[in-house]
This record gives structure tokens, sequence and C-alpha cells, in this order.
């Protein structure tokens, strides 16, 4: 017997409610015939928000029963709520293409980079893009931050300061000059930073979700965000021996 659902979406002139696609794609994955009920005008809106006496779409019916909307729906079949979850793939993905980039450059150059020089590269390009990310809403990146830094929770201007002290970090690493400005600015910040999270995750043991790739991202705070500011402080630490020993 099929099974089937009815789907109460919105898609007007003006905009398309992608929860609805989203719904729709989820119920023909689970071999559902959908009804597709497309709401053209706000007034057809309004109208189904009236009759099911609901406030928002979309709206799911299966078996005459209303599921709800499209987080209900995923918890209909068993999954957990996307606005719930927690994934560290934002950060794999950071590093995923860092690493490809690496790669890019040193194909593009007629003579090749050799390891240590890469790793400088893939460790500067991974700081500036987690930068950027951080910089697309500073605001919430500032708010995650506060949670758990040890410096930016006593001196709050530090935590606006961060981002941009990340991806200048990272352009003086990936372009290998002015040392004396990015180990100092690497050291402190990957230092503070690396015993920030073993004092909230290890020692306080707080469950808190990891500012590193801005305030909106459900990235939880433990090994992976110590392992950034770790790698951030030993890559100084190691250029600087080098400019010293070596």
């Amino acid at each position: 017997m099929t099974k089937q659902a009815i789907l109460y979406r919105m898609e007007t002139d003006q905009h398309t409610c992608p929860f609805g696609l989203r719904a729709k794609d989820l119920l023909r994955r689970k071999g559902y015939a959908i009804e597709d009920k497309v709401l053209e005008t706000r007034r057809d809106v309004e109208s189904v928000k009236s009759s099911l006496d609901v406030s928002t779409t979309p709206q799911i019916i299966i078996n005459n029963e209303r599921i709800g909307g499209f987080d209900d729906l995923q918890h209909f079949f068993g999954e957990e709520k996307s606005k719930d979850k927690t994934s560290y793939f934002p950060v794999l993905a950071v590093f995923g293409v860092s690493l490809f980039l690496t790669i890019a450059m040193t194909y593009a150059t007629s003579f090749g980079y050799g390891i240590e020089r890469m790793l400088m590269i893939f460790i500067g390009l991974s700081m500036t893009l987690l930068g950027v990310l951080k910089l697309q809403n500073v605001q919430g990146f500032v708010n995650g931050f506060l949670g758990y830094d040890l410096l930016a929770r006593r001196y709050v201007p530090y935590a606006f300061f961060y981002p941009y002290a990340e991806v200048l970090g990272g352009l003086l690493m990936v372009a290998g000059v002015l040392t004396f400005i990015s180990i100092p600015l690497m050291l402190f910040i990957g230092g503070i930073g690396g015993i920030s999270v073993v004092k909230a995750v290890y020692i306080d043991q707080r469950d808190l979700k990891c500012a590193c790739v801005g305030g909106d991202a459900k990235v939880p705070l433990g090994l992976v965000s110590f392992l950034e500011n770790a790698v951030m402080f030993f890559a100084a630490f190691w250029m600087l021996a080098k400019s010293l020993f070596i």
C-alpha cells in the first residue's frame, strides 16, 4: 500500500519556503506519495494556518494526523532535529579545503614546496578561512567566544580583536613574511585559546559550542578545538626555534 502524505508549503513570486522543499524531499525519500498543496498567495497561507490552527508553514499531514513542520517531520521519522545537531563537519570542511588549496598552490608552482613549507601554508590557510568565517558574524562569534575564553571574559574587546588577529597571522604564514609579527601573535592567541578549552571542557566539565567557525555553528567545544589552538601555537613555536637556532 502506498504511503500518503499531504504537504502544505508556501511558494509565492517573492518567496519559496526552503523548509517546504526539504519536507517534500524527505517525504519522497521515505517513500511517500505526496499531495503537494502549494500556497501561492499570502491569503492562501493565512487560510491554511487558520484552518489548521497553526502559526507557521510548511505543515505535513500523514494518515489524517497533523505532524507539524519540517523539524517535527524529522522527529516523526526518528531523525534528530537539524537545529539540535552538533557536528565537526564545518571544521573538517575548513581543514579539507585548506589541504586541497595547499596542494593546488604547490602544483601551480614550477619548483614546488617542501613538506615543511606546505605544512605552514596549510596551517596559514586554515587560520585565514577560520578567521573569515568568524568575521561573517562577529557579534555571534563574540557571544560564543565569551562563554569559554579566559582572556575575553576579563577583557571583552579581545574577543572582537581575535578574528582579525587570526586572519592576519594566517596570511603572514602563507606569505612567509613578517615573522616577528606572526610568531608572537600566534603564540599568544593559540596559547590562551588552548588553555581556555582545557579549562572549560576538561577541568570545569562544561558542555559548550565552539565559536571556531563562527557564532552560529554547532561544533562541540572539545578535542578538535584544542588541537586547532595547539597546532597554531606549536607552528609558531617551531618558527621561533628555527629562527633562533637554525
